[in-house]
């Protein structure tokens, strides 16, 4: 069961009736749930792009900033101070009386949402189902100070390292050590760095501003971002002229997005809790779509990950950079053609 399947569970059978009104769905998701909610009503948030595109006929924004709503609905997301902060926009968002449905598997910390929240405001009901549960309350005349709070610690700040993050951002309060340790591997390469750079899966920017400041033969760096978010705080965290910045999932990136003399990432490896290879091997595979015929791809990744059979399917040379610790820092030659 989906987390959008058990939120619209008691809708669907007549346990919550919605009121009549504009509905604000906060971290959205595509289903054919969303019918019990009843699209022409729903004004959808959602800043993966992936989602966002799948949510194609329906209102949606990677952010929604005010508006009129008579209900609200938030998916949880795996950061607890993230979802709370959803909790928060969504009960500032609502008039007093307004319904709010939260919904969340119980590994992305559903129990622990609601044990906050019915501290601080009464809970009407709940179901639990699918590994999941799902809860509503309505909003009281006057929220407590907790939710201010909510709202305070999810909002975007620096980090230690006085990089622009959020909550639910990867590696948000730290410089990964991934990305770092790529960094310390492309001060060695002879003559550094040069021309038109793309880094895929850019986050809020810490690799690409650290790769800018290394190597000044850079003529243009690209970041490629699917999160929303973290793309507007990577634009505030990469002040450097030569950087430009899309809102893209870099798997479906294609020839038309190039040519790249150089690809640098440290791509995910996971949408949900267990490592997906598959992922990561999507974006070695786009990184040869993009590059020129003499193109580089430079990469790091946790040493248990199998990329290696992608890059040499992918391209013609490759080599290993770097080991330490629980990471790789591997690089590719000459993209195959296709």
């Amino acid at each position: 069961m989906t987390d959008l399947d058990r939120l619209v569970f008691p809708v669907a059978d007549g346990t919550v009736a919605l009121p009549a009104g504009p509905m604000l769905f906060l971290n959205a998701r595509p289903g054919p749930g969303l019918s019990e909610l009843g699209p022409e009503r729903l004004q959808c948030e959602q800043g993966f792009r992936p989602e966002h595109d799948a949510l194609a006929g329906i209102a949606v924004a990677p952010r929604v900033e005010g508006g009129d709503f008579a209900s609200a609905a938030v998916l949880v997301t795996r950061n607890r101070a993230e979802t709370l902060g959803l909790v928060a926009r969504a009960l500032g968002a609502l008039p007093e009386g307004g319904l709010l449905l939260v919904s969340g598997a119980k590994t992305d910390g559903i129990d622990s949402i609601l044990s906050r929240v019915k501290a601080v405001v009464p809970v009407q009901g709940g179901l639990s189902k699918g590994h999941g549960r799902t809860f509503w309350l309505t909003r009281p005349a006057e929220l407590p100070e907790a939710v201010s709070g909510w709202a305070a610690e999810a909002a975007p700040r620096r980090n230690a390292g006085d990089f622009l993050t959020a909550p639910g951002m990867f590696s948000h309060d730290h410089a990964d050590p991934g990305s770092a340790l790529l960094v310390e591997a492309l001060a060695g390469v002879k003559k550094g760095l040069k021309g038109r750079v793309a880094d895929l899966g850019s986050g809020y920017g810490w690799l690409s501003a650290a790769v800018l400041a290394a190597h000044p033969d850079i003529r243009s760096l690209a970041l490629y971002e699917a999160d929303h978010a973290a793309l507007e705080a990577a634009r505030v965290n990469v002040a450097d002229p030569r950087a430009s910045f899309h809102w893209a999932d870099a798997t479906g990136l294609g020839k038309r997005d190039g040519p790249f003399d150089v690809v640098i990432t440290n791509p995910p490896f996971h949408t949900g809790r267990a490592a997906e290879p598959a992922l990561g091997q999507a974006f070695i595979a786009a990184a040869a779509r993009v590059l020129t015929p003499g193109g580089r791809l430079y990469l790091v990744a946790n040493r248990q990950l199998p990329y290696e059979a992608a890059l040499e399917q992918a391209f013609i040379e490759r080599d290993t950079l770097a080991t330490t610790g629980g990471f790789k820092v591997l690089t590719a030659f000459r993209p195959k053609k296709k």
